[in-house]
């Protein structure tokens, strides 16, 4: 009785957190949610890439700890903004890593590619509960990521929306009994265009997407299809599954997130409406659950629910991640580099929207793999692809 009580008192105590990516999607609905459950939280630090004027906001209006800025040309305007707040200010990339090195209890790590992989190492490393929204880490590092987390005794929680609902559903007490998982996809905004016609979209196009509200980069990844290649493989280290045992289901509605098939023919579905505060609300609360006020799911309204095989010939990405996943080693670290390299050429207009998968499939073509056991071998790596990229480009 004891033991439970102290765990209780844990639970309802204030619980300190920092947020990696604080300006983006993710971590501006975080922040949302903070602020309708102010007397749980207390923000240690938040950290953004460029955009300091929301970063400016959002400190004043949070008072965190501390506010970091990537970019170190802006130092100086957060320095004078927040000049009398009592909010130290921290600029670079080092300054970020220092961020997510902070006491804090929670860290969302929200920073958009493979920027995120030392900061939230560094979270990891010091045993933190880390919600992770960033899933180049595990797509890039995921065997160095994982062993980590083991090491330090951390927790790994997925916000991803399909990674949550799996997460939710699966048995980790009897893995045996699991037979196969199966991620949920859209399809993006082109899934109905033949591979000729998405060849002339532009890319203000391609970041509108039928469901869910991203940032740019995430947009254009869901409209290749890129980004459910990266949930596949960030999914294989999460639930330690092969890939064969991983599906990938085009669902336009984005209603059923994920869903976990047994041995004895049951198969578990995750529903909701597709608000990615839900599973925000699921990590910031956790171990218990949070309100969050995202619609609520009406089943008799909606309708009906569809879903269709995926077109691996239209949406070759799918295709060059299960192939990265299964070559294995620094693999999906190239696969990540090249495709974040392409992805901003394409929102630069520099390259066609079919040239995106393309470019991918040339580096890997083109490139041997090693093992990623290491950041300096993923570093390496990296760097490779995206020089390669760079010069393809």
């Amino acid at each position: 009785m004891d033991a439970m009580k102290a765990d209780l008192q844990a639970e309802e105590a204030m619980r300190r957190v920092t947020v990696l990516g604080s300006t983006g999607s993710v971590g501006c609905n975080t922040l949302d949610l903070i602020e309708r459950n102010r007397e749980r939280y207390e923000i240690e630090a938040l950290t953004a890439n460029n955009n300091v004027a929301l970063l400016i906001e959002q400190a004043r209006r949070l008072r965190p700890r501390q506010a970091v800025i990537a970019d170190e040309k802006h130092y100086a305007a957060l320095k004078d903004a927040l000049a009398g707040t009592g909010v130290e200010v921290g600029a670079g990339h080092a300054a970020v890593i220092e961020a997510a090195d902070r006491p804090a209890d929670w860290v969302m790590a929200a920073i958009v590619g493979a920027a995120g992989l030392r900061p939230t190492l560094a979270a990891v490393r010091r045993g933190a509960v880390v919600a992770l929204a960033n899933k180049e880490c595990l797509v890039s590092a995921g065997r160095l990521m994982i062993r980590e987390v083991a090491r330090a005794g951390a927790t790994l929680l997925p916000v991803d929306s399909e990674h949550s609902a799996i997460f939710q559903l699966f048995d980790f007490e009897r893995r045996e009994a699991i037979e196969k998982i199966i991620l949920t996809a859209s399809g993006g905004p082109f899934r109905s265009m033949s591979r000729s016609e998405m060849e002339a979209v532009t890319p203000a196009q391609a970041v509108r997407h039928p469901n869910w509200s991203m940032g740019p980069k995430i947009s254009i990844d869901s409209a290749t299809m890129m980004n459910k290649g990266l949930e596949l493989i960030e999914a294989h280290h999460l639930f330690g599954l092969p890939a064969e045992r991983i599906e990938i289901l085009v669902h336009p509605q984005s209603v059923v997130h994920s869903l976990v098939a047994y041995v004895d023919g049951s198969v578990l579905a995750h529903l909701g409406s597709p608000d990615m505060r839900t599973p925000i609300a699921y990590a910031l609360g956790w171990p218990r659950r949070m309100h969050a006020p995202a619609a609520r799911l009406d089943l008799v309204k909606l309708g009906q629910l569809s879903f269709e095989a995926p077109d691996f010939e239209r949406f070759p990405s799918l295709r060059l991640a299960q192939e990265a996943l299964r070559a294995g080693g620094t693999a999906t670290t190239v696969l990540n580099a090249a495709n974040e390299v392409a992805v901003q050429a394409f929102l630069d207009s520099a390259i066609g929207f079919g040239t995106i998968a393309r470019t991918v499939e040339a580096v890997l073509g083109a490139m041997s793999f090693t093992e990623a056991d290491s950041l300096e071998a993923v570093a390496a790596a990296d760097a490779s692809a995206r020089e390669m990229a760079s010069r393809l480009i």
